[in-house]
């Protein structure tokens, strides 16, 4: 049997696409090379790890896993009552995006003229209820098999706010997942709060800082390089979105490795941050091709093709990088981020 190593995961936002990190999760959780000690995570990231810390408390690896399978099917469930849905020609084509739906087209529209303080008054959320139907949130500030930080950004401030495992409630949770034009902002302790990608997609700090396996894996969901200019406006939406909530995680990522500079040339010495291994995940291949809109596509068949892409993407990397946990980094910093 080969030797269990602890690893931080840092879990991106990215809405439907936060399928592909149920897949990621999911094979690790199977595996016995690694246990997960610890997750940072924004928005869907969020979300999966919450329902992960849930079922871990109940009933380990094997009822995480269920979990995790649990909720991504009541999201496709609930989807299945909405407008928001691909046209029969995508469908034809195996086109995964909504860029034509007149369901998205319209919400789009929609939420640049009219606020959801206007056109949702009375705040319903169907993802709320997924989470207080399947989440015991007193069992997860209890669980003691995870740490858990969970990034939402505060509206009146600018900056981020980061919940701990002992914190976390629903609207924790939502706060971190809110979208600013599709739902009222979040209020908890009189403060207001949006999704946090905006300031952390996800948040590494606590990991470093909180938590003592080395080994932090990024799942970023949210490619970082494109090679060919958008020019239609879609692409250009897609493209903006995707810089958007990549910006937090490489400004603090470059900090990262200015620190490691200067503790590698005795100027400083921040042992959490000598000592941080970084590895990475990434869906780049699989997402190339889908626009934003595709964050909004909770087809089933579309979120296992996430899930089993996200598992693939796992064992690749696992296989590859288990020798050198706890030993080195297989990111390259410098190449990806600066």
């Amino acid at each position: 049997m080969p030797h269990t190593k602890a690893i931080d995961l840092a879990l991106q936002g990215g809405g439907a696409h936060g399928a592909f990190t149920w897949g990621v999760l999911d094979y690790l959780l199977e595996s016995p090379q690694v246990r997960i000690e610890a997750i940072s995570g924004t928005s869907a990231g969020a979300m999966n790890g919450v329902v992960m810390a849930d079922a871990l408390t109940r009933g380990g690896e094997p009822a995480a896993r269920e979990a995790l399978r649990g909720f991504w099917q009541a999201v496709s469930r609930a989807a299945m009552l909405s407008p928001i849905r691909r046209t029969p020609l995508d469908i034809w084509m195996g086109n995964w995006s909504l860029d034509y739906s007149p369901g998205y087209l319209a919400l789009d529209f929609m939420s640049r003229v009219v606020s959801p303080y206007q056109f949702n008054p009375l705040n319903v959320d169907p993802l709320r209820e997924i989470v207080t139907d399947l989440v015991d949130f007193e069992r997860v500030r209890q669980c003691e098999y995870l740490n858990l930080y969970v990034c939402a950004t505060n509206v009146r401030t600018g900056k981020q706010r980061i919940f701990s495992r002992e914190e976390m409630t629903c609207d924790a949770l939502m706060a971190s997942a809110c979208l600013p034009f599709l739902h009222q902002a979040v209020e908890i302790d009189d403060e207001a709060y949006w999704d946090g990608g905006y300031m952390g997609n996800p948040a590494l700090f606590p990991l470093m800082e909180e938590c003592r396996a080395r080994d932090i894996v990024i799942v970023q969901i949210n490619p970082i390089q494109r090679d060919k200019i958008p020019h239609t406006a879609a692409e250009i939406l897609n493209r903006l979105n995707e810089i958007t909530f990549n910006a937090s995680l490489i400004k603090e990522i470059r900090t990262v490795a200015m620190l490691k500079r200067l503790i590698h040339e005795n100027e400083v010495d921040i042992a959490c941050y000598r000592d941080a291994l970084f590895h990475r995940i990434n869906a780049d291949t699989t997402l190339e091709g889908l626009s934003v809109s595709s964050k909004l596509n909770a087809e089933w068949a579309f979120l296992c093709r996430l899930r089993d892409a996200g598992r693939q993407a796992a064992r690749a990397w696992l296989e590859a990088s288990y020798d050198a946990l706890g030993e080195h980094s297989t990111l390259d910093i410098d190449e990806v981020y600066m």
